[in-house]
């Protein structure tokens, strides 16, 4: 994994190449405009979007492509991610911005504002997560 260090969106998208910067300014895009009203910030390393302190949706630099990582996304009824670690997180990967689907990755946003697993209390929780939404 490619570590980025950044206090902020911004100068986070300011450290990649051009091609993976186009990809993160259009993904970053469709989030903002699809949930306007979450909170998002750098959260271990990469930008991260949160429903009332609920991590929801947020994308990294790894070695070969740009990572779009739905926190709750196994859950999604829309086609199109890949299941990703042990939890309930799914991903969608990206080479180039021609790849972005700007209609699946909204039907996506739009699903992870209404389908939420409960993150923020994770630890709390002894690791086991409950359905919020």
């Amino acid at each position: 994994m490619h570590r980025i260090k950044a206090t902020s969106i911004d100068e986070y998208q300011s450290q990649l190449s051009a091609p993976d910067r186009t990809i993160c300014e259009m993904v970053r895009d469709v989030i903002d405009e699809r949930l306007y009203d979450a909170d998002s910030k750098i959260w271990h390393a990469h930008p991260v979007w949160f429903i009332a302190g609920n991590p929801i949706v947020g994308y990294s630099k790894l070695k070969d492509c740009i990572r779009v990582l739905f926190w709750s996304g196994q859950s999604f009824p829309s086609p199109g991610l890949m299941r990703e670690g042990s939890f309930k997180a799914a991903e969608v990967r990206y080479t180039s911005v021609e790849q972005i689907d700007r209609e699946a990755l909204s039907a996506w946003l739009d699903e992870a504002r209404t389908i939420q697993w409960d993150y923020k209390n994770l630890m709390r929780n002894r690791g086991r997560l409950d359905r919020i939404g």
